[in-house]
């Protein structure tokens, strides 16, 4: 127990300004932004230490406007440009205004971020192209947040670990005080205002599966299991409104080796612009090139999920080795297609067959026009689907391929709140005390599509309006 001030049941029985729930991004940004007001602050984090920080410390880098002198991105990234992006993954915002007020908030974020400990790094080259749109922690999402708990630590503001939240009270629109497990007692609690930020449900394969059918049983999740969507149970069930789409969710191709939850981001793959993938019956199904990675790698968790078993394989040669992370549990690897087929329990000669097929269709100057710094105009022709981009036949040995299974990241349904990060009541009416950050209103924003670095972006945006505003209003 990191307190700072006291045992849980002392605590637990003080009188609180503002209580947050979650220990993540979106959870300690709200309750510093909450402090910076002069509130009067406890945090109240699931997990034990050593896991602290749910999804965030999976992460690497946020997305946000800045300048082009800013230092730790190759130029400039415009709010009109941001916009675009985000209008351009899945079927564009869910609500435009909180997603105008999301984009436009960002550009103040970096400043604010470094103000309260971050530290960020220079860009760095690669072919994920993010140096100039996202900016990069130093030491990733797991040192951000050991920076920012730091600096809780520094302003005295205390973390009580292997807290959960068994129930929350209401009188009517006013959440009276949390019922919370700690160190196996439970204990009642209260404070003036709460700040909902303890993710989504993606660890509630039940849950899941109220939606995606038994495929859910199939899905991998890629951060803790304390994401089960207690706390947005809890507020659906006390009349919260609904945002974001059910089925809605951020996910990956992760290697089909990796654990069935909290993988991280070492279990994704970036393999696919660069070669090409089947599914278990020897088909392909999505464009493989259809846009820069930072921008589409997310379509592809949903795009496997969708697919028979919730498998698919991926396949390329030595010309695409190099261009891309390699997976952490390593490759599979032969002299021939068929090779690497049967090594991933396929069919070797119904899998090489399909590849001759995606080479039927691959123009005679790719390699001369391949380009992987960008999109390169370099498709198939004849097939379908077509690849538009970085199609180059799969012909040299030796030969590589992976299996891939869905990783989920965090769902997208979550409860719906307005430009103070108050949550609204399915009656249009609002709670009076009770406010939502990150994953668990995410939905407000993102519809079916992502873009990297925009969770962290919309958790700190989110928590920064949410514990202000929940540290300034009068509820008398």
């Amino acid at each position: 127990m990191d307190n700072h001030s006291g045992t849980a049941a002392t605590l637990l029985s003080e009188p609180w300004d503002v209580i947050v729930i979650g220990g993540g991004n979106a959870a300690v940004v709200s309750a510093m932004s909450a402090q910076d007001q002069g509130a009067k602050v406890l945090i109240l984090e699931r997990a034990d230490i050593q896991f602290r920080g749910g999804n965030s410390r999976h992460t690497r880098n946020i997305r946000c406007i800045h300048s082009q002198d800013f230092p730790y991105n190759t130029g400039a990234y415009t709010r009109d440009e941001l916009w675009k992006d985000l209008c351009s993954v899945g079927t564009g915002p869910s609500d435009e205004e909180i997603a105008s007020l999301t984009v436009q908030e960002t550009e103040s974020v970096p400043e604010w971020m470094m103000a309260h400990g971050a530290l960020f790094q220079p860009p760095l080259a690669g072919t994920l192209h993010l140096g100039r749109t996202n900016t990069f922690f130093l030491g990733g999402g797991k040192a951000l947040l050991n920076n920012y708990y730091r600096e809780l630590k520094r302003r005295r503001i205390p973390i009580l670990y292997e807290a959960k939240v068994e129930r929350m009270l209401f009188d009517g629109p006013t959440c009276t005080g949390l019922v919370v497990n700690c160190g196996g007692k439970e204990y009642e609690t209260k404070a003036a205002a709460y700040v909902c930020a303890a993710g989504g449900f993606e660890a509630n394969v039940d849950w899941l599966a109220k939606y995606w059918g038994e495929a859910a049983y199939n899905y991998h999740i890629r951060g803790p299991k304390t994401n089960d969507g207690t706390i947005l149970r809890a507020l659906l069930d006390a009349g919260a409104d609904r945002a974001g789409q059910p089925k809605g969710f951020h996910a990956v191709a992760v290697d089909a080796r990796s654990p069935m939850f909290d993988g991280g981001i070492a279990t994704r793959l970036d393999c696919i612009p660069f070669g090409m993938v089947l599914n278990r019956d020897y088909q392909r199904f999505y464009d493989e090139g259809e846009e820069i990675w930072p921008k589409r790698y997310a379509i592809w968790g949903r795009n496997i999920a969708e697919q028979p078993g919730q498998v698919a394989y991926a396949f390329w040669d030595s010309k695409a080795k190099g261009l891309f992370m390699p997976p952490m549990y390593g490759v599979f690897k032969a002299d021939t297609v068929a090779g690497v087929a049967k090594q991933m329990g396929l069919d070797g000669a119904r899998a090489a067959e399909a590849v001759a097929r995606f080479n039927s269709g691959i123009a005679p100057d790719a390699n001369e026009r391949f380009n992987p710094a960008g999109k390169d105009g370099v498709g198939t022709a004849g097939l379908e689907p077509n690849k538009t981009n970085w199609a180059r036949a799969i012909d040299t040995g030796p030969f590589y391929g992976i299996k891939m299974a869905p990783g989920i990241t965090f769902t997208y349904m979550g409860v719906k709140v307005n430009t103070s990060g108050r949550i609204q009541m399915a009656d249009g009416s609002q709670f009076t005390n009770l406010f939502a950050a990150g994953e668990i209103m995410s939905g407000n924003v993102l519809s079916s599509g992502y873009m990297a670095g925009f969770g962290m972006a919309i958790g700190t945006v989110w928590g920064r309006i949410s514990g202000r505003e929940a540290a300034r209003h009068d509820f008398n």
